[in-house]
């Protein structure tokens, strides 16, 4: 139970200091663990990072594309699990989740009618939120290259789930 808790504890300090710490628009640690949570804690922790964003978005503020980020979180949680081999298919896994991300919290902005409920307002969103897609790739590689490098000194130490 403590340990539990203590990891639980982990996984909200990780995401909240991303966060709240002044950063690049979308240059956070959220999509990196969204990923590696699963792989290296068990599907189990997964809604522990999902009332961790909830947190961290009661402090920030909601806003209406909200239920699409969490559920974006959700699925890259999910498909974690078929990534698990090695560092490569990890890495590759954590980018993947990147887009997944993308698409589905840009569907989601386009579906609130901001840009016309058009092929050319669905065109628009997705074109308009490249420049936030790239910091997205960018943070989760950072990111991913932190947690691989912690699980390799210290996955032993910890005991935490072979990958």
């Amino acid at each position: 139970m403590k340990k539990n808790l203590i990891i639980s504890f982990g996984i909200f300090a990780s995401l909240a200091a991303s966060r709240f710490i002044p950063h690049p628009p979308n240059f956070t640690s959220l999509l990196a663990l969204s990923f590696y949570v699963p792989v290296f804690l068990g599907i189990r922790y997964l809604p522990v990072l999902i009332i961790s964003f909830a947190i961290t978005d009661f402090i920030i503020g909601y806003h209406s594309g909200t239920h699409w980020t969490w559920g974006s979180v959700f699925l890259i949680g999910l498909m974690s699990t078929f990534f698990t081999e090695n560092i490569l298919k990890r890495i590759s896994g954590a980018l993947l989740g990147a887009v997944i991300f993308f698409i589905v919290t840009n569907f989601g902005v386009w579906s609130t009618g901001m840009y016309g409920l058009t092929v050319e307002g669905l065109h628009k969103c997705f074109l308009l939120a490249i420049p936030f897609f790239t910091y997205s790739i960018i943070s989760t590689l950072f990111f991913s290259f932190l947690i691989e490098l912690g699980y390799k000194f210290l996955g032993a130490k910890f005991k935490f789930k072979k990958a």
